[in-house]
């Protein structure tokens, strides 16, 4: 296969870049080694689009975090994704860290971040009644957002697709290196070819660039944060994201509310050997509910109904790295894309295909179609216009998924988007099937059911994840033939 642009890797970046690719005149390919776009730290973070006061002044990530964070309410808006702004408090329990809070403030306002101001603790509690009131004081960031990362992801990678951008799902690139005319790319489904490759692969991504660039390799360090979901029955114990001051591992622990109502508590911080490995464990969810903790007195445990992690790309330098790969003409990167680059991705895909366009000459559309719309969620329809979307399609009269009020028709349209559901879990990634407090209990044997339908295939095929995340390994028919034999 012979593309212009090859694009490595379906995380929030890469479908950023897809998607401002898209208005260019190129024949256009994302690859991603998993089976749907975000299934790697796109799909396991806070969600938290931060306000810019934690990067350090002068680093890419200081100026592409404020960008990024700017350009959130309309890019939202336009694919269709959620997106809040409830603000956020760093909150300080000692004096010591109240030299914490200031430094941060200082960064702040270097970086350019709008609002920002030091308050002391009658303001904080007045604010969230249930910050430990031992707090002394905390900076207060009212520009602060959230997101839900896989759906923004998810309407990113529609929106190239509906402009011609292939995605090849299942397709992990193995190796890259220059061909006579571009970049011959080694694939679990075949060799392929392109004049422009841009590496946006995560956790991989310092293993291409060493490929391209072994002159001056980059190390990626996989650091895993493991998180609790409580469940969205309850009303929430705070309207804004709470951190604690910051380490030199991380954010630190949090407690947030989600744009779906819930809380999330997390994460932890720790260096791992494999960057795939996304396991929970009792010592790391310990250390979060300990931390949380001093933010939150009150925590309960009793509403939690999943425990998760993800693996951040920490580069060794601790900066992003972003642009063309040196020695390499026509290959592109961003490497070591860890917090804030979920606040960035917006900024870091205008930077770079910016770039990619102005070094290629390549020309515009004179069409970009508009980004796909989707019907409004049902649970978040008023009864009347429940009543109007299932007289429009009675599949909006069946529930599927009862924690969440997820309907077949909306699983049906998940299938069926441009860059459509093909397993379990995405579907719950677009419709929030199997996210409520049952976990997928009662509406997973149906979900399968219709993916099965909706694909034209068998239903042991169906998997939860891709690859042999198979639910179903044969029928009761052929389980009693063998028992016979």
């Amino acid at each position: 296969m012979k593309k212009d642009i090859i694009i490595i890797g379906g995380g929030v970046v890469g479908c950023a870049v897809a998607r401002l690719l898209s208005r260019y005149e190129a024949d256009i390919a994302l690859l991603e080694g998993a089976s749907d776009v975000a299934e790697g730290a796109s799909k396991a973070n806070s969600g938290i689009v931060h306000a810019g006061f934690d990067a350090k002044p002068g680093t890419l990530k200081a100026k592409l975090n404020v960008e990024g964070a700017r350009m959130y309410p309309a890019l939202c808006a336009e694919v269709d994704a959620p997106y809040g702004q409830p603000g956020a408090m760093v909150l300080a329990f000692t004096e010591e860290e109240r030299g914490t809070i200031r430094t941060l403030y200082e960064q702040g306002v270097a970086n350019g971040v709008e609002g920002l101001r030091v308050i002391e603790r009658e303001e904080v509690l007045s604010l969230e009644p249930n910050v430990n009131p031992g707090v002394v004081c905390a900076l207060l960031a009212p520009t602060s957002g959230i997101t839900s990362p896989y759906e923004l992801t998810c309407a990113l990678a529609d929106h190239a697709a509906v402009n011609g951008v292939d995605f090849l799902l299942d397709t992990f690139v193995q190796s890259v290196r220059p061909g006579s005319e571009g970049y011959l790319l080694e694939t679990t489904r075949g060799p392929m070819e392109a004049r422009i490759v841009i590496n946006c692969a995560g956790v991989d991504s310092a293993r291409l660039h060493n490929q391209l660039c072994p002159e001056k390799p980059l190390t990626i360090i996989p650091r895993k944060g493991e998180y609790y979901l409580l469940d969205h029955t309850k009303p929430l114990a705070f309207s804004m994201t709470l951190f604690q001051t910051p380490t030199k591992m991380g954010k630190g622990v949090l407690v947030s509310p989600t744009v779906h109502g819930n809380l999330l508590l997390g994460p932890s911080a720790i260096d791992v050997e494999d960057g795939t490995a996304v396991e929970t464990t009792a010592e790391a969810l310990k250390l979060v509910a300990d931390a949380a903790r001093k933010t939150w007195p009150g925590e309960s445990l009793r509403g939690v109904i999943t425990t998760f992690a993800g693996i951040r790309a920490h580069e060794a330098n601790g900066d992003f790295v972003i642009g063309a790969v040196e020695g390499a003409p026509g290959a592109y990167e961003t490497v070591g894309i860890e917090s804030p680059g979920l606040t960035s991705a917006p900024a870091i895909a205008e930077m770079l295909v910016e770039q990619i366009a102005r070094e290629n000459s390549l020309s515009e559309k004179a069409e970009w179609k508009p980004a796909p719309r989707r019907e409004k969620p049902f649970y978040a329809m008023t009864l009347e216009e429940r009543v109007a979307i299932v007289q429009k399609d009675p599949g909006y009269g069946t529930l599927v998924c009862r924690c969440e009020e997820v309907t077949e028709a909306e699983i049906r349209a998940a299938i069926r988007r441009p860059v459509g559901a093909r397993t379990i879990d995405a579907v719950k990634r677009r419709t929030r099937a199997g996210m409520g407090r049952c976990q997928g209990g009662f509406c997973s044997p149906r979900v399968l059911e219709i993916l099965s339908e909706e694909l034209g295939i068998d239903p042991t095929e169906v998997t939860k994840c891709g690859g042999n995340s198979r639910l179903l390994v044969g029928t009761i028919a052929e389980a009693a033939r063998k028992e016979d034999a």
